[in-house]
């Protein structure tokens, strides 16, 4: 079966994931800005990965916008995100970035992967500290934090990377079923 693997990583986690995945299908791997939807129709399967930026998949529009051109193909799509594996973040992303008709043809995966300051753009940094300055805001006013508020503090000047190679396996055993 032949395969793709397309990803948009602004920090390298997304990048990693699709990298892992590529090797264990022997899938051909490309930058999302690299591919235009002609290339799609030489495969039978086409994964897509992206970052989690405000539960938006970073890039993810290309496949919903072409959608009616993969559907006689496999579709999955991963997110990468900081925040642990919970049901309630894998509902919210897949209702934010597809209409639920969407949600028929694609398979979605969470993968969680990290976080570093250091290597976000200008405005993603400006986007960052806004948060910070909020979640500080939070804790000068004695509110309680949320566990994800809590993590963001400790992580934000400090990278944190929580790729792990196994947490692929579900996809694989999905695509190659």
């Amino acid at each position: 079966m032949k395969t793709v693997v397309i990803y948009k990583s602004k920090t390298g986690f997304t990048k990693k994931y699709a990298e892992w995945i590529s090797e264990e299908l022997s899938a051909d791997i490309f930058d999302g800005s690299e591919v235009t939807t002609n290339m799609l129709t030489a495969y039978e399967t086409v994964i897509y990965g992206g970052g989690l930026y405000a539960v938006g998949i970073n890039g993810v529009k290309f496949i919903a916008q072409n959608l009616d051109k993969l559907k006689d193909k496999k579709v999955v799509v991963f997110a990468t995100g900081v925040s642990p594996l919970r049901e309630e973040v894998v509902s919210e992303v897949k209702n934010k970035n597809f209409t639920s008709e969407q949600q028929k043809f694609i398979r979605f995966f969470y993968l969680r992967g990290g976080f570093d300051y250091r290597k976000l753009n200008f405005f993603d940094k400006m986007l960052m500290r806004l948060l910070k300055t909020s979640i500080k805001w939070k804790v000068k006013r004695k509110k309680k934090l949320t566990s994800d508020e809590i993590g963001m503090l400790e992580i934000f000047n400090k990278p944190a990377d929580y790729t792990r190679k196994n947490k692929i396996e579900e996809i694989i055993a999905y695509v190659t079923s």
